[in-house]
């Protein structure tokens, strides 16, 4: 009989399967194998289209030391043809390794069953960045023909959920580029997507990498522009003027509550006057009537 070959994997998984295995039958429509690594190929319909290298190195370099610890899961397309279903990262970095073969869940599966574990997969891994996401319930919805109540059940999420990622796609190109690099998180483009104006979002999204500027301050930009409010930047805030700063000082003497006032370079501006309870307001509102 001829002696089967062993498997290149990471220890944990090599003490399981005994040190030696070929294509072994596993529950369901699947079956466990060692695969040539150059007859595998990435699914063209993957969700994730973004792979972070510096972790791809890591995990290329902890290949090298362990092995797979975790078997990828792919399906049959041709004789000597797989196509990645999960696992794209563990497939990337163990061919920069420069293993020869991979341990490998051959999955049945058709076009669309495949593209439904792929999506699926990735989001119990929940690091799929929103825009990713959001293409691939995207596509689910267009090429299936799903509802986005049928989406939510088979990804396990709420409707309300799926309908704040689809949203996403309507931003600029750019924006969606900025979240996918995690230069916004999602909670920021959700009070971009507020604006309606292009040129509004565009300015806000720049406003948030150059000032860091918090959700929270994202929130009350966003409310003061729908409310045609006057908005600065924080550069704008700083500019006030001396004089500007003594009225300050006056206003809140002889009204006695803390004033905030902002101006900007082009004369416009607003007052801030904070109070603590109904009584200082009543009390505050008969003080600028008298004024009056």
């Amino acid at each position: 009989m001829a002696q089967r070959k062993k498997f290149e994997l990471g220890r944990g998984l090599e003490s399981l399967l005994g040190g030696e295995a070929t294509e072994v039958e596993t529950k369901g429509s699947s079956a466990f194998s060692e695969i040539d690594i150059d007859l595998i190929f990435p699914n063209p319909e993957q969700p994730r289209t973004h792979f972070d290298q510096e972790a791809i190195d890591d995990l290329a370099a902890s290949i090298k030391e362990l092995g797979i610890i975790q078997p990828i899961t792919v399906r049959k397309t041709g004789e000597k043809e797989y196509q990645i279903i999960s696992g794209e990262r563990r497939f990337r970095a163990a061919k920069q390794s420069g293993l020869k073969k991979i341990p490998a869940y051959i999955k049945t599966a058709a076009d669309d069953q495949a593209m439904q574990m792929a999506i699926v997969e990735n989001l119990q891994r929940e690091d799929l960045s929103a825009i990713e996401l959001a293409l691939g319930y995207k596509k689910l919805i267009d090429e299936q023909q799903l509802t986005q109540e049928k989406l939510s059940n088979l990804v396990g999420k709420k409707r309300a959920t799926i309908t704040n990622y689809l949203r996403l796609l309507k931003l600029p190109a750019e924006i969606q580029v900025g979240i996918t690099e995690g230069k916004i998180d999602m909670a920021h483009a959700r009070a971009i997507i507020s604006l309606v104006d292009t040129r509004q979002q565009l300015d806000l999204y720049a406003r948030i990498i150059e000032e860091h500027l918090s959700v929270r301050a994202v929130e009350q930009i966003v409310r003061d522009i729908l409310n045609n409010r006057p908005v600065f930047t924080k550069k704008e805030k700083q500019l006030l003027p001396q004089k500007y700063e003594v009225m300050r000082s006056q206003m809140a003497e002889k009204l006695g509550h803390d004033i905030s006032l902002i101006r900007s370079v082009k004369g416009k501006g607003k007052i801030t006057i904070s109070f603590d309870s109904d009584e200082e307001l009543n009390v505050l509102y008969n003080q600028l009537c008298v004024m009056h």
